[in-house]
């Protein structure tokens, strides 16, 4: 079997699993991933970029190798090579998972229990809850299901597309890494540092091809791609940036402005205000739908660039015979 037939055929059967299984309670492999990386930076932390970097290549690498290892055990087996990428898909996809604690939070809000919905909102992201009210927390909790269908599942197609099991593991581990220590603390602005840049590039398909797909899927095109060129380039994330304003674009709302990450404040600029309203609580059930539209458009998009850039043969015109 073809190795663009293997994607195809793993990726939507990982997808599928996600989709009917969601996380495992415990011993999910990118908490094992964390735990493993965190042991590393325990060893080789420094308040220098040079370490940040050689941690990121260690656990980066790590996770390649671990992918291209496995996918070498079983290429003899269509049937294995196919359940290894369905298995590595479902490991680093989280889109389930997502839509769980996006709802949760809603679920909350819609009851009217403001400080249960505070409490849940930590699962999903990482503002200040006790610093919002029922429409801060609306606003956040679809910020972070725009921004987490690009990071836990479009970016994850993407580099599956283009380099198989490996490229499925090594995504999940640079946004893990940034997760853990590419924010812009005391302790990891330096070490960091290689974490949050290579996020960033290795971000930057999916966050476009995420953005496209949400004019693509979204109630109002016009509006996604009015608020994506008016809006995008202002964040101060190069990937974030583009995926929230096409969502808030897509769903006539406006995203943005000012928040909280531990004790500290950002201004951020607004998404979608060109003709956006305020988040309302109903806004996050159209987010989570705009969200799995994405997502499984985005499994056909990668899975058939995979099918239809395979090589072909090259012809070679015939030698010309010799003259006399």
């Amino acid at each position: 079997m073809r190795a663009e037939r293997v994607f195809a055929y793993g990726a939507a059967a990982g997808l599928l699993g996600d989709l009917l299984l969601g996380d495992p309670r415990r011993g999910h492999p990118v908490a094992a991933f964390g735990r493993a990386a965190g042991a590393v930076e325990n060893i080789l932390w420094s308040d220098r970029r040079g370490r940040g970097a050689l941690h990121t290549a260690v656990c980066v690498g790590a996770a390649a190798a671990l992918g291209a290892g496995s996918a070498r055990a079983v290429r003899s087996s269509p049937a294995a090579r196919v359940a290894l990428t369905a298995a590595a898909t479902w490991a680093v996809v989280g889109g389930t998972s997502l839509v769980r604690e996006a709802g949760a939070v809603g679920r909350a809000l819609e009851a009217g229990d403001v400080e249960a919905a505070r409490e849940r909102l930590p699962h999903l992201c990482g503002r200040d809850p006790q610093s919002l009210d029922a429409d801060g927390i609306a606003r956040a909790v679809v910020e972070s299901v725009a921004e987490n269908t690009s990071d836990a599942v479009v970016g994850a197609l993407v580099w599956g597309a283009v380099a198989g099991v490996p490229g499925l593991l090594a995504f999940r581990a640079v946004n893990t890494l940034d997760a853990m220590v590419g924010h812009k603390s005391p302790r990891y602005r330096r070490f960091g540092w290689a974490s949050a840049r290579l996020d960033d590039v290795a971000g930057w398909p999916g966050a476009r091809l995420t953005a496209l797909l949400a004019v693509a899927a979204g109630g109002d095109p016009r509006g996604a791609v009015r608020a994506w060129r008016a809006d995008a380039s202002a964040h101060p994330s190069p990937n974030a940036g583009p995926v929230e304003a096409s969502f808030a674009g897509a769903l006539g709302v406006r995203l943005g402005g000012t928040l909280s990450y531990g004790g500290r404040v950002e201004h951020r600029p607004v998404l979608g205000g060109g003709t956006g309203r305020a988040v309302r609580v109903s806004d996050i059930d159209r987010a989570v739908r705009l969200s799995r539209r994405v997502s499984w458009l985005a499994l056909g998009v990668c899975a058939g660039a995979r099918l239809l850039g395979r090589r072909t043969p090259v012809r070679r015109p015939p030698a010309k015979g010799r003259t006399s």
